[in-house]
This record gives structure tokens, C-alpha cells and sequence, in this order.
């Protein structure tokens, strides 16, 4: 998914669960379907353009192309991120929305929980050609393992180390950072005079999250133990945590002004020469709209602790990336599968992963040149090789809001000049672990 969404909803996708099994006001979620409307569905799209206006351009023409294939008449709404998960909420409660929408990967296994989407069984899976079209990595993105996928993979994105060319010549730095320790060097060679090696979102509970998961998979810790209790204040989860904020506290590599960046600031900073480098989903397009050109940046994999990233198993990138799924109560179910199975095509995976410069999480659209792009190959090898879902669990927003609160907390901990100490930081973690029990 984007990095910029809604991660600090305050109702819980468990109680909704709940409530949705028992909610009036549309058709139950227990009757499958049917296919009362089929000559129209309603979309709900996730905002993956530079603005809601673009996405309806890239969108129109392929959803007026599905209607002359199937009669279909596909009516579109592009709900923005910070809005979109508490529409889809309300939705499984009332029981009033759309056919077909996109969710997040991360929400799967909480939407999945409401018993409002349609399980992608084998016969529904078949119908749009079958489970072995898609990345088996993406797979494990759409709901609780055990589980019939609660939605389709649609674009996938993964992290990658962006780094500012000019700035590392300057510092006479002749290649990307491979391990951890290679990046605080490189930092701090290039942390003086007004800029910094290293660029950090510290206010977005999302990308806070998405650092620490991945961090903590190199210290062996996941935040929760196999029954689903959350194990946040283990030690590796205490350490990951720790590295993180310590590349601001410690290794004053980060400036301190980004504890509170929450809206992409990041990349401003690198466009214009403030920050050497970033972590970050694709940002080609971001960059060029800030002004830079292809050749004034390079890409590579996300450094791990020790060896070479992308060896091994060795996890340096969430796996990001947004689902498409259906309401169970649709009154066009045979109408919304068509659909899902448009969107999943080969051609238009190629067509709107290339527009929106993710990766198409069906394998044989990956042929296509411009998946093998500089950029676009260290992302698709990571999201291969070295890239692991978020916990799929019913609460898993809560965890991304009491986690990404702990961070951001401990970023602002750090940027105002106070101790950041292992004890402070399994503190912190502690809190959010009694929040995840209320």
C-alpha cells in the first residue's frame, strides 16, 4: 500500500467485526451475492496518482474499455488514503457499498475478519485464471494464512535506498551502502553544513511501521507470537526499534526536524539536496515532479545487517501493495469477478503498474522492459526474494497505530535532545502493547 494512509483510525477493525455480523441496512453478508445489477458495478479505487483528478484519467479509459468488452458499465469513485479505510469500515457495518474496491494489503486479514468481502475460493480464483498467475509473496498479503484469500493482489511496491548521486560524489562515496554500517558511515560523512545522510518520515505512523517490521525481521522478532499475542517488547522488537530511532539520537544522521515530517517531506528534502538518502516505495515519479532527472539519483536494495542484500533470505522490505476485492453482498457478483479479472489481465497489469510505477504482481506481466528498469528491478528482486507481509491479523491497524505512535513518540524523544535507551524504548513498546489489550 502507500505509504501515505489511514493508520490512525480510531475504531477497531475487531469490534466492527462484530457488529457487522449482526448490522442491518443493505443486504447480508451471508447471502454470497447475486447478480440482480448486472449491467452495472460500482468501483471504489484507491488514490495511487499524484491526485484523485489523474487517477480518474488513468482509470476512464480502461473502465470504458471493460464496458465494450462485457456491457458493464463500471461507475468509479477515487476515495483518498486517509479516507479510504474509514469508508470501506462504515461499509462493512452498514452494509451499503460498493462491488469492487481496492484495499490495502495490510488490511486484508482485518476486513477479512468483518465477513463482508467474498473469499477468493478455488472456483473464484479459477474463474479469473487461477491462484499460480500471481507472486506467491503477494499472495500471502490477502488475509490470515489458512484462510481464502479475503482479496486479489492488484499492485505490489516494496522499499528500496534511494540516494542523491551529486551528494555522494561530493563525499567521495563511490557506491550505495550495503549493510547498516555502511550507511551510518556514509551518513555521517555527508552529515554537515545544513544536510543530512539520511531522511526519515518520524510523524507517519505507516512508514514507521513498515521500518520497524522490516527492521525487526533482521533481529529475529515479528511482534507477535503464533497465537496472535502481540510479543512487542521482545528483544529483537526493542532493538529494531532502537536502530531505527538511533540513526536521529545517536548517529545523528537524520535531522531532527524530520521526527515530525508526516507528509512526504522526506523526498523534498532529497529532491532539493537537504538529504542524501531515503527509504522508500517507488519515487520516480515523485522525484521527477520535484524537478530531478533519472541520472541525478540511483536505486538500490535496502542494506541488511551484514553480506549482501537480496542473498539469501535475509528481509529488507515489507511487502507492500494494494488488493482488489469484492463485497460478498454484491448484486453483480458474476459482473464484479469479470472485472477483478479485467484488472488482473495481463494487459492491463502491464498498462497501470507502469503508470503508477509499481509491479504487477502476476507473474507473466513482469516480462514487460519496463520491469527491468534500474529502479524497477531492485524493487521487483525484493518483492521476490527479500520482501514478508505485515502480520496478517484481525489487529493489525491497531498495531499499526500503537507502534507507529511508539516511534513516533521516541522520534520526538530524540529530536528534542532526551536519552533514547533500550529501557525507553521497550517502555514505549510496553505502552503499546497494553493499548493492543484494551
Amino acid at each position: 500500500m502507500r505509504i501515505l494512509r489511514a493508520a490512525t483510525v480510531t475504531a477497531t477493525v475487531t469490534a466492527l467485526a462484530v457488529v457487522a455480523a449482526g448490522c442491518g441496512g443493505g443486504t447480508s453478508f451471508d447471502d454470497g451475492g447475486s447478480d440482480d445489477s448486472p449491467g452495472t458495478l460500482t468501483y471504489w479505487a484507491s488514490n495511487q496518482g499524484p491526485n484523485v483528478e489523474a487517477d480518474k484519467k488513468i482509470l476512464g479509459p480502461e473502465l470504458r474499455k471493460f464496458e465494450r468488452q462485457t456491457g458493464i458499465k463500471v461507475k468509479l469513485e477515487v476515495i483518498p488514503w486517509p479516507e479510504l479505510l474509514n469508508r470501506i469500515l462504515a461499509a462493512t457495518t452498514s452494509g451499503q457499498g460498493p462491488d469492487v474496491l481496492n484495499i490495502g494489503n495490510t488490511w486484508s486479514a482485518s476486513l477479512q475478519a468483518t465477513g463482508a468481502l467474498l473469499p477468493w475460493d478455488r472456483k473464484n480464483l479459477d474463474a479469473i485464471g487461477g491462484r499460480d498467475r500471481f507472486l506467491a509473496p503477494a499472495l500471502e498479503a490477502t488475509g490470515a494464512a489458512g484462510k481464502d484469500p479475503a482479496a486479489v493482489p492488484l499492485y505490489s511496491l516494496a522499499y528500496a535506498l534511494y540516494y542523491n548521486k551529486r551528494m555522494f560524489q561530493e563525499a567521495g562515496i563511490s557506491k550505495p551502502p550495503a549493510t547498516w554500517d555502511e550507511l551510518v558511515a556514509d551518513g555521517k560523512r555527508i552529515s554537515k553544513d545544513g544536510k543530512w545522510g539520511l531522511g526519515a518520515e518520524g510523524g507517519q505512523l505507516t512508514n514507521n511501521i513498515h521500518q520497524a517490521f522490516a527492521l525487526g525481521k533482521q533481529h529475529g522478532a515479528d511482534f507477535f507470537d503464533r497465537t496472535g499475542k502481540p510479543t512487542f517488547t521482545s528483544d529483537g522488537a526493542v532493538a529494531a526499534v532502537k536502530q531505527y530511532i538511533d540513526f536521529m539520537a545517536k548517529d545523528k544522521i537524520i535531522a531532527p526536524g524530520n521526527a515530525e515530517y508526516g507528509q512526504n517531506q522526506s523526498l523534498r528534502d532529497f529532491a532539493t539536496g537537504r538529504t542524501a538518502m531515503v527509504l522508500w516505495q517507488a519515487a520516480a515519479t515523485t522525484f521527477a515532479a520535484d524537478g530531478m532527472k533519472p541520472g541525478d539519483w540511483g536505486v538500490a536494495p535496502v542494506p541488511v545487517p551484514s553480506g549482501t542484500p537480496g542473498t539469501g533470505r535475509q528481509i529488507n522490505s515489507m511487502l507492500a501493495g494494494i488488493n482488489i476485492a469484492v463485497f460478498k453482498n454484491t448484486r453483480n457478483l458474476q459482473g464484479a469477478r469479470k472485472f477483478v479479472k479485467f484488472m488482473t489481465s495481463d494487459t492491463e497489469q502491464r498498462l497501470l503498474n507502469k503508470t503508477y510505477g509499481s509491479i504487477p504482481p502476476v507473474k507473466a506481466a513482469q516480462q514487460d522492459p519496463a520491469f527491468n528498469r534500474k529502479d524497477t528491478r531492485v524493487l521487483r528482486e525484493t518483492l521476490i526474494r527479500s520482501a514478508a507481509p505485515l502480520p496478517q491479523i484481525a489487529e493489525e491497524s491497531q498495531f499499526e497505530t500503537s507502534v507507529g505512535t511508539a516511534v513516533k513518540d521516541l522520534f520526538a524523544d530524540a529530536a528534542a535532545g532526551h536519552p533514547v535507551t533500550t529501557a525507553s524504548v521497550k517502555a514505549r513498546l510496553a505502552k503499546a502493547q497494553q493499548q493492543m489489550a484494551q
